[in-house]
């Protein structure tokens, strides 16, 4: 994964911390002592489950570890953009090979662009959203609405069981559209798994999954 997304090519700021990594969670490391909040991005919280490919699954517990895979065996160099308000640093990190370790979370689907603070990663989380990488594989709840206390219904939306269905389907030109029961296009519809095709229980499940309505 590392090194899919080169972003900025060195961080250019007047404070750096350098130093070995340890991973806090998806979106939080620490750096000699220093904890760190990885600018620009927000990733699933430590006890979140979002649904992947059908199932629930430890969506935060995976963005830890592939924040760990981004960054096992080299040295960071941070570069400071501020301090939140737990005192923690706010910074750009880059790898030993000047590669962007906050846009490789957002780039490989582990963390998004977090646009109340920057939009420095907008396109990337497109990017990512568009390709289905990461957590655009399945529905979830953006981390600053998880902390609101907003959930995701753990029920797996395959082959339309119970509740579930709403059809999500994929056009010719490769948007992702999803057709409520009684909608006019509903019936006709038919869903192809093989081709990420799928059911969802909710249109806010079906949204937060990237995909947009269509009129009834």
């Amino acid at each position: 994964m590392l090194g899919a997304f080169a972003g900025l090519s060195a961080p250019l700021h007047a404070e750096e911390i350098t130093g070995p990594v340890r991973v806090i969670d998806g979106d939080t490391i620490e750096v000699r002592g220093k904890r760190i909040r990885l600018y620009g991005i927000d990733a699933p919280e430590s006890a979140q489950r979002c649904i992947i490919e059908g199932k629930s699954r430890p969506c935060g517990e995976i963005a830890a570890d592939a924040l760990k895979d981004l960054t096992m065996g080299t040295a960071v160099r941070c570069g400071k953009e501020d301090v939140d308000r737990y005192g923690r640093i706010v910074a750009t990190c880059f790898d030993n090979h000047g590669f962007d370790i906050n846009g490789n979370m957002v780039y490989t689907g582990w963390a998004l662009a977090y646009r109340k603070y920057s939009t420095r990663y907008v396109a990337t989380e497109d990017e990512a959203r568009a390709a289905g990488r990461g957590l655009w594989k399945g529905a979830f709840v953006a981390p600053w609405d998880w902390r609101r206390g907003v959930r995701l219904s753990t029920a797996a939306p395959t082959g339309g069981p119970g509740d579930c269905r709403i059809k999500g389907n994929i056009n010719r030109e490769g948007e992702r559209i999803y057709h409520l029961p009684g909608g006019r296009s509903y019936e006709r519809t038919r869903i192809d798994e093989g081709k990420g095709e799928r059911w969802f229980c909710s249109e806010a499940e079906a949204r937060a999954a990237g995909w947009r309505g269509t009129r009834p």
